[in-house]
């Protein structure tokens, strides 16, 4: 069973930065693409910013240019660099795994609060 394993959440004023953590219990390398959604209070999960083996990226239109997703494979590691942060980025940080077989791992979240 794959383990994804977030740090790095925490309580910021807005324009703060935050960077979160998600490390994976086997080589990341393996899946199609390690990504990070969000899901704030009432909402429904959310995308946030994916990256591929080959470190292509996608990002929602919210966070371009604000956040930037990258991955260390030595050590199995997904990072999440979230700069300018607004209120609206307020939510719990999920970290997730996509198989080859496009089963879905996920992490168990990292809260985000960013105060106005």
């Amino acid at each position: 069973q794959v383990q994804l394993v977030e740090s790095g959440g925490g309580l910021v004023q807005a324009g703060g930065s935050l960077r979160l953590s998600c490390a994976a219990s086997e080589n990341i390398a393996s899946f199609l693409f390690m990504a990070w959604f969000r899901q704030a209070q009432g909402k429904q999960r959310e995308l946030v910013a994916r990256i591929t083996p080959g470190s292509s990226t996608d990002y929602a239109d919210s966070v371009k240019g604000r956040f930037t997703i990258s991955r260390d494979e030595i050590h199995d590691t997904v990072y999440l660099k979230m700069n300018a942060l607004k209120p609206e980025d307020t939510g719990v940080y999920f970290c997730n795994a996509k198989a080859r077989n496009w089963e879905d791992y996920w992490g168990q979240g990292t809260q985000v609060h960013v105060s106005s």
